[in-house]
């Protein structure tokens, strides 16, 4: 019932926001260079309005070239390279470029597509070939396909890695750094060729009982039940996953926006003002953050349902007792892999010392393989987008890699 009457009244305003859309690009028209322009300010309220909706379907990435250190643009190549039922791995490569290393960015299955990543991606494009899993709207996936759970989710991360090959750097941001460090230690146990040459995992939540943020706080407040009565739906039938049971996108963006609802009425008011007076590069970055941000996508019921148990609730990783298609997962069997872990001052989403954590759970490995870095002065994006991941943590994460290679 929750999801058929969002979807309901998705479709209802669907047409509102349609015509927004086309009434601001008519009074963009009109208007002029005239900042004052009575037509301008109807055109900012306007692309308010068209903005004040989701969609299902995961934008471009938008990465067609990029810049090299002499200023010089190159081209890139955007490809699938394989797919599964639930993902695909898309490949970014620099034209006429060979042999830099390869790195597998694991993106977040957390409401939000990987295109959310762009920016990290063309960060990390400058000097190295990137294979980014593209994870799809389970809406989308037939029931047939089968269910996608906590296991398939490190599944896919060990078969992409033996895909792309020995020597691959694995970089987990976030939801997925639980899955790539279980998958680094699965692969380093079974002594596979392709175990990760280096492990980068930033922003994740390792363990959460280390400063525990609101978000932890909430996972916390209800039994597993509890999540499972209200906050589960099921696809409606015009949707190729069709009774499939889902966490609905929706409420986990709502969930997002609710910790800082004054940060986003902000957004839009700067949008409004920029757009008037006549910043359109600024309005512009507002403008496609939340046209990205409001792209969402829903999350299998399963996986949901253990990421909130085995990651928030009883803590499996750093207990001890994390299990992969019933083996226990051991992080002392990371021997070879370079660890680099990064954390934000600010953080509201996983504190100071959650990533920070797998340091101690992969006590085997010398110290002269781990690293850490906390990042002053940034909140959670600020780790993996923005101007000091650009230019303070990404020089980091690049040293890290050479020195693993």
């Amino acid at each position: 019932m929750m999801y058929r009457a969002y979807q309901t009244f998705s479709d209802l305003t669907d047409p509102v926001r349609m015509f927004a859309r086309a009434s601001e690009r008519v009074a963009q028209n009109w208007l002029g260079n005239f900042t004052l322009n009575p037509m301008q300010r109807l055109a900012a309220h306007y692309e308010q309005i068209s903005l004040l909706g989701f969609t299902h379907k995961r934008p471009d990435f938008k990465i067609k070239s990029i810049e090299d250190g002499f200023g010089k643009e190159q081209s890139i190549i955007e490809e699938v390279v394989y797919s599964t039922h639930f993902c695909q791995l898309v490949r970014f490569k620099k034209e006429g470029v060979v042999d830099q290393p390869k790195i597998l960015l694991v993106a977040p299955m957390s409401g939000h597509f990987a295109t959310l990543l762009a920016g990290t991606i063309k960060t990390v494009l400058r000097d190295h070939e990137v294979f980014v899993t593209d994870w799809l709207n389970i809406r989308d996936v037939p029931i047939s396909s089968g269910e996608f759970d906590f296991d398939s989710y490190i599944e896919h991360i060990i078969h992409f890695l033996k895909i792309i090959g020995p020597g691959t750097h694995l970089m987990g941001i976030c939801q997925p750094t639980v899955a790539c460090l279980a998958a680094t230690a699965i692969m380093s146990e079974d002594k596979s060729p392709e175990v990760p040459a280096s492990l980068i995992l930033m922003a994740g939540p390792i363990d959460v009982r280390s400063s525990p943020t609101k978000v932890n706080e909430l996972a916390n407040e209800k039994p597993i039940s509890w999540f499972e009565e209200k906050l589960i739906g099921i696809v409606p039938r015009q949707f190729d996953g069709s009774g499939r049971k889902v966490y609905p996108g929706f409420l986990q963006l709502m969930a997002f926006m609710s910790m800082n609802p004054d940060r986003h009425a902000q957004s839009f008011q700067k949008l409004y003002e920029y757009r008037v007076n006549g910043e359109d590069k600024k309005a512009d970055a507002i403008h496609e953050f939340y046209e990205e941000y409001f792209a969402i996508m829903d999350l299998s019921a399963p996986f949901y349902l253990e990421t909130i148990r085995k990651v928030f609730q009883d803590c499996d990783l750093p207990s001890g007792i994390l299990t992969y298609q019933g083996r226990l997962v051991n992080p002392r069997a990371i021997r070879k892999t370079f660890l680099l872990t990064v954390e934000g001052e600010r953080d509201d989403i996983c504190g100071i010392g959650q990533t920070l954590a797998a340091q101690d759970l992969c006590s085997a490995l010398p110290g002269y393989k781990k690293m850490h870095h906390l990042q002053a002065g940034v909140g959670h994006y600020g780790v993996f987008n923005g101007k000091r991941w650009d230019s303070q943590i990404y020089p980091v994460v690049r040293n890290l890699i050479q020195s693993a290679i």
